[in-house]
């Protein structure tokens, strides 16, 4: 059962411990799908070393997410902590431009997470599409990934009405289908003797590779484009206030997750351009993993990656569905959005926020290009992490919060490599974002970004107008006290 606060927004309920958000949160490994042929078409083998260095980028920032998550267990996730750090208590304003930074990162993480359901639809309905016959000459590819997307986030809206616990059954269930299947795939190859290591030692970066200002924006996009994939799973923290025993839950989530990506990023890349070379990546962007299960199991192995796929890719959007939604709640509850979208049904699920997040993909999905979406989407994620690593810095440094006691935390010096890193994601990977984006798929993506990002201001201030109209409504009037003091004295 939810708990309800003062200010009419509901408190979410404990009821998972580590592993279950583990379970939730194993979506993470196969972010990578999209992004196997995007990365090599830029940096060719050398896609392996920024995979594996994107997870280790993953490690510093969620050791500074762990140390915030226990500071502030009720806080969920980067969206909490960074509304919490810079939310100016008793202040008399109009408005809180503290509270707005916080809660921009907050709505910057939603956008990050959000587009991955019709990301993922739209694949979903591409693979339909292409292998089965009957479908494609009934349907559309619109058609099948529109429909797609309205089957799973109906099936996933039911299932987790009942509470994160369902959600992490369900998580168990298509990590089992997908993860297991995707790991004798990305193991198999090296055991069969598939895997040409020259298809790696011999292009290990592009012909024309050079250490120019052109190149030097595109690494510092590939690096906001991997850490979209590759640091995503500090989502394990977002149900800080889920779990029954925060100070030792979130940590163990975190870095569970975190050694599982590094293996499973590293590997599966290797693995893809071990059999295809980069140039065979290339001739198969979308999904290099089908004639790599072709060329090691032949034409049943095909089926059934394809099958894993699909199953892989609704855990992926399992994974989305529950952290933006609990992103979006956690702005309702600090008041960022309005109070409707921090509704809990009885089993302490945001359901208003899940059917906002349903809708605004399948609007989402009309944009049918993946790629740009992705595009889009890592602008947002880019934000939420610099901002959220600036929040760990102030939450070091600020007399405020000296005192708090922190059940994890990160080695001595740590608010410096925050900083650096935060500094790193803002500017230089948004910078590159946006370069890369203009040169990959034109600044349709960019505009669509910013021009979401940008709604979050007449958003907030609407927020702002609701929470002082509230507030003025539960104050009594000086003549309310007056009828008191004359009914008190008859």
């Amino acid at each position: 059962m939810s708990e309800n606060r003062s200010d009419g927004v509901d408190h979410l309920e404990r009821s998972i411990d580590w592993k279950q958000g583990l379970a939730i949160a194993l979506g993470v490994p196969l972010l990578i799908l999209p992004s196997l042929g995007y990365l090599p078409m830029y940096l060719s083998a050398a896609a392996i070393l920024i995979w594996g260095l994107s997870v280790i980028q993953g490690f510093i920032q969620s050791t500074a997410y762990a140390e915030m998550a226990t500071t502030f267990p009720k806080a969920s996730g980067l969206p909490g902590f960074a509304q919490h750090v810079f939310r100016t208590e008793n202040y008399q304003g109009k408005y809180d431009k503290s509270k707005l930074l916080g809660g921009f990162s907050a709505w910057s993480y939603w956008f990050a997470w959000t587009p991955v359901l019709a990301i993922f639809s739209i694949l979903i309905g591409g693979y339909l599409h292409g292998l089965f016959p009957v479908l494609s000459e009934t349907f559309t590819a619109y058609q099948l990934s529109l429909i797609s997307g309205l089957v799973i986030f109906g099936g996933l809206f039911v299932v987790n009405w009942f509470g994160l616990k369902d959600g992490a059954k369900l998580g168990y269930i298509l990590a089992a289908f997908s993860l297991i299947p995707l790991v004798i795939l990305t193991v198999a190859p090296f055991a069969t003797g598939h895997v040409e290591m020259s298809n790696i030692i011999g292009n290990w970066l592009p012909a024309d590779w050079a250490w120019d200002l052109h190149h030097i924006l595109i690494l510092f996009g590939i690096f906001g484009i991997a850490q979209w994939s590759a640091c995503a799973w500090e989502t394990a923290a977002i149900y800080g206030p889920e779990y029954k025993n925060p100070a030792k839950d979130v940590s163990k989530a975190l870095f569970a997750c975190g050694i599982i990506c590094f293996f499973s990023f590293v590997l599966v890349q290797a693995a893809v351009i071990g059999v295809l070379g980069v140039d065979g990546v290339l001739a198969e962007p979308v999904s290099p993993l089908i004639p790599v299960a072709h060329a090691v199991f032949g034409e049943a192995g095909s089926m059934v990656t394809i099958i894993m796929l699909i199953a892989a890719m609704v855990l992926i959007i399992q994974t989305a569905y529950l952290g933006s939604s609990r992103a979006m709640h956690s702005m309702a509850t600090e008041g960022n959005l309005p109070k409707s979208l921090g509704k809990l049904n009885r089993h302490g699920t945001p359901f208003v926020a899940m059917l906002v997040i349903g809708g605004f993909n399948l609007v989402l999905i009309s944009m049918g290009n993946p790629a740009a979406i992705v595009a889009a989407s890592a602008i947002g994620y880019t934000c939420a992490n610099g901002i959220s690593l600036f929040a760990y810095v102030k939450a070091r440094k600020h007399p405020a919060f000296a005192a708090l006691e922190r059940p994890f935390k990160a080695p001595k010096g740590w608010k410096n490599v925050a900083m650096a890193f935060g500094l790193f994601n803002l500017p230089l990977c948004l910078v590159g974002v946006v370069y890369l984006n203009s040169l990959e798929v034109g600044w349709t993506s960019t505009w669509v970004g910013f021009l979401v990002l940008a709604l979050y201001i007449p958003i907030w201030l609407y927020s702002q107008h609701e929470s002082r109209r509230s507030k003025k409504a539960a104050t009594p009037r000086s003549s309310d006290h007056d009828a008191a003091d004359l009914t008190a004295t008859r």
